[in-house]
């Protein structure tokens, strides 16, 4: 006779890792090299971090198994009574914590996402203001040689390299030249905040539509840190579910009420079939988590960590794009500050267990592999429990190393050190 299943119990996993030891070696001495590596090394992209252990556990649950075209009680298959369930949990708990009147969590990705809104919204040709690539954009806000790029006509506005700052009043002029469909802000390597209040203004002087792509400070906003967009009228805001906010890697689109069936119809079908409900289980963990007092206390100390790693840093000589951060990252100029493209800088600091990635900063006369800059942040370091006293650290060793890119005596000694420090701050998920 068949046992009955056992209710509000997940999934046993506890054996997979054995299955895969003996079934496919190679595969798991990648993943436990990859454990290693996050353990004994700092990790300072921005766009980084680390899932909740409890991500972990749905990502790799029987959620994975299941096709799930279609929405809610809308299915192109049967089977969907806890595959709905999960994501109207998802969708009640992004509105909740977004302050918004419609949430879509299927997208595969934050290029996904960008593009489900550019083509549910407008057509081919129209005209988007964005955020100029080697300013802080992001490729889909109309980089050439993107899709998007190709399809709809972006102009791009830039910042003052020297302080960060934006002229709403030259935004302004464009828009009114212009005419724009939809006004977008956001950034992927900016370290500054921005003034909704002025591009809600300039959007509704020329009657478009507003924008943000807040896939880099999502979590901020949810945990309070940050302004949120739609407290300012905005129709729009995307972001991604992971860096920041800790979740699986995905996407979301944020709106008002009014947009939403043709932003849920540019999704699906339109873009993408479908959804990854592993994924989509875990944004609903991670929204969870980030109506906690811990999620509020996490982005809160997110921002500290790095106001105080950009302070030492420029106090010991680095010189840094718009001269310091509002949000969680910086752009350091590393040919000025060190005399090495952000590519030998990034590498230099691999050298010793410090991941950060080369970036173009502002009217970068190198190409984009081998740009002038790096970019760094504080969500991951500061997911494992690092204050502002690490910090300082931190940008000790930044500098020593970058200093001394050909001493293999400074570099180990940092390494050691690095190796060290690193066992006293656990990664989460990871025994």
């Amino acid at each position: 006779m068949r046992e009955p299943p056992v209710k509000n119990k997940a999934s046993a996993t506890l054996d997979n890792r054995v299955d895969l030891e003996i079934n496919d070696p190679q595969v798991y001495a990648a993943l436990c090299g990859e454990e290693q590596r996050e353990r004994d090394g700092i990790e300072l992209i921005p766009s980084e971090n680390y899932t909740f252990p409890e991500v972990l556990a749905v990502l790799g649950s029987v959620f994975t198994n299941k096709y799930s075209e279609g929405y809610p009680g809308r299915r192109y298959y049967g089977g969907q009574t806890f595959t709905d369930e999960i994501e109207n949990l998802a969708r009640d708990r992004a509105k909740a914590v977004f302050d918004c009147e419609h949430a879509n969590v299927q997208p595969l990705s934050g290029s996904a996402m960008n593009q489900a809104v550019y083509l549910g919204l407008l057509n081919p040709g129209d005209t988007i203001l964005a955020m100029d690539l080697s300013h802080g954009g992001h490729l889909t806000h109309g980089a050439p040689v993107s899709h998007m790029g190709k399809l709809f006509n972006f102009v791009r506005y830039i910042t003052n390299p020297v302080d960060g700052s934006i002229d709403y009043d030259q935004i302004r002029a464009d828009a009114i030249l212009h005419k724009p469909k939809l006004v977008l802000c956001g950034y992927t390597s900016y370290p500054r905040d921005l003034d909704y209040a002025a591009f809600k203004s300039i959007a509704d002087e020329v009657g478009a539509l507003t924008m943000t792509d807040a896939s880099h400070f999502g979590g901020l906003i949810a945990g309070g840190a940050m302004r949120n967009p739609f407290d300012y009228g905005f129709d729009i805001v995307t972001t991604t579910t992971h860096k920041s906010l800790r979740g699986p890697r995905g996407g979301m689109v944020l709106c008002r009420k009014k947009f939403a069936s043709k932003l849920d119809k540019s999704v699906f079908p339109g873009l993408q079939g479908g959804p990854h409900m592993n994924a989509i289980a875990g944004i609903a963990v991670t929204l969870g988590k980030a109506q906690t007092a811990e999620f509020e206390q996490y982005a809160s100390q997110v921002l500290k960590n790095s106001k105080t790693l950009a302070s030492a840093l420029m106090d010991q000589g680095a010189e840094l794009i718009a001269g310091g951060t509002d949000n969680h990252m910086m752009v350091v100029d590393t040919v000025k500050s060190f005399g090495l493209d952000g590519k030998a800088a990034e590498e230099v600091l691999d050298r010793v267990q410090i991941t950060t990635n080369k970036q173009i900063i502002p009217d970068d006369p190198n190409p984009p592999l081998k740009p002038s800059g790096i970019r760094i942040g504080t969500p991951a370091a500061t997911t494992r429990g690092m204050l502002e006293s690490d910090m300082q650290l931190l940008a000790t060793w930044l500098i020593t190393c970058l200093n001394n890119s050909t001493d293999e005596a400074v570099l180990d000694d940092v390494a050691e050190q690095v190796q060290a420090f690193c066992q006293k701050f656990p990664v989460p998920g990871l025994s």
